[in-house]
């Protein structure tokens, strides 16, 4: 997994590196030229984007247009986002046009380049390519929807979709599913390894304890920051050292240097979960909580509302716990009613009979 996501903000620029169906059908030019700003075409919907989408140019065809700052062969997020929009696209018969290491002087220019070529849809795959934003407002890229990861710098303007989350559902419920497995085997303590030690780092330590205590109260946890979401020579270091002051459950949240990490908790016999997306079938680290709020799964739910003509422009898309497909938590081998306690909690977040912010003032 890389890069998080949205909100604690730098989840999704930090370089959490949190770590093809569809054949590349053509490779974004940066050569265009800034026409002037127009307003907003409104379309006519037949449905409730005001776009109608899918096909919003109306030319018979679908195509999707994904610029990336980083490698989209990387194995981590950046090929995750796209793989997404491959998979789905594949599913619909439409077409993807995806240029990776896109710098952020050149994203104006790429965008533009992908609207000379008809997509019908602009996609950041990071917040990093806000430069980009302005082009969502020019005739060149007038019948184009446009799909952006959001950050506290980046402004909701008409033409484009901000799609974010809140981390402290996620991280609260991570930590309530293994307080589950830790209730049911006497275990007390916990760990948290991550990289650098920032704010959204030491808030998502705080929402993994007190999801912990809301299912054994005097859990306690010890937290590790290494310095380095890649590095797995100081991974394995972090996690050995906590198997040996008795932390019998894991959250190596990292990058790079998750599976590395995951193996030496395999080793001896410690839980892990992981830091965005589903891996209950690796065999190789095992995991046994999956914590999934990789941005690429958002973009195939949003693709998704494309689809039915409902991805709207000029609002944020905020993904909701207990709400949406993502994001969510799956215990990979529930136990006797784990799993319903589970879904139990965070449906209660999603009604807002739980008040996340609340709780993880409250025990974290």
């Amino acid at each position: 997994m890389t890069a998080g996501r949205s909100l604690w903000r730098s989840r999704a620029a930090l370089g959490l590196a949190l770590t093809g169906a569809l054949a590349l059908s053509g490779c974004a030019s940066n050569d265009a030229t800034a026409p002037k700003a127009t307003p907003a075409a409104t379309g006519g919907a037949s449905g409730g984007s005001g776009l109608n989408e899918p096909d919003v140019n109306g030319d018979g065809k679908v195509v999707i247009g994904v610029l990336s700052p980083g490698d989209i062969n990387d194995r981590g997020y950046y090929e995750s986002f796209v793989d997404s929009a491959d998979a789905y696209a594949k599913e619909k018969g439409w077409t993807v046009i995806k240029r990776g290491s896109v710098p952020a002087s050149d994203a104006l220019s790429a965008a533009r380049a992908l609207c000379q070529q008809k997509v019908d849809m602009v996609a950041l795959a990071a917040s990093e390519l806000k430069a980009a934003i302005p082009a969502s407002e020019e005739p060149v890229c007038a019948k184009t929807a446009w799909y952006v990861p959001s950050s506290a710098n980046i402004d909701q303007t008409p033409r484009i979709m901000l799609s974010s989350d809140n981390p402290n559902q996620s991280m609260l419920a991570a930590g309530y599913a293994a307080g589950l497995k830790m209730k049911a085997a006497g275990y007390t303590k916990a760990g948290f390894v991550t990289g650098i030690k920032a704010d959204f780092s030491v808030l998502g330590a705080k929402a993994f304890l007190a999801g912990i205590r809301e299912v054994v109260p005097k859990a306690t946890l010890v937290s590790t920051y290494t310095g380095d979401f890649n590095d797995s020579a100081k991974a394995k270091e972090a996690i050995q050292a906590q198997i040996s002051q008795g932390a019998k459950v894991i959250y190596p949240y990292l990058g790079g240097a998750t599976d590395a990490a995951a193996q030496v908790a395999n080793a001896s016999g410690v839980l892990t979960l992981t830091p965005g997306t589903d891996r209950c079938a690796s065999t190789s680290p095992k995991f046994d909580i999956s914590v999934i709020f990789s941005p690429g799964d958002y973009f195939r739910a949003a693709l998704e509302d494309f689809a039915k003509d409902d991805l709207k422009m000029g609002t944020p898309r905020v993904w909701q716990l207990g709400v949406d497909p993502y994001p969510t938590i799956k215990i990979c081998k529930g136990q006797g009613d784990e799993d319903q306690q589970l879904a139990e909690f965070m449906k209660k977040i999603g009604n807002k009979e739980i008040d996340p912010e609340a709780e993880v003032n409250r025990l974290g």
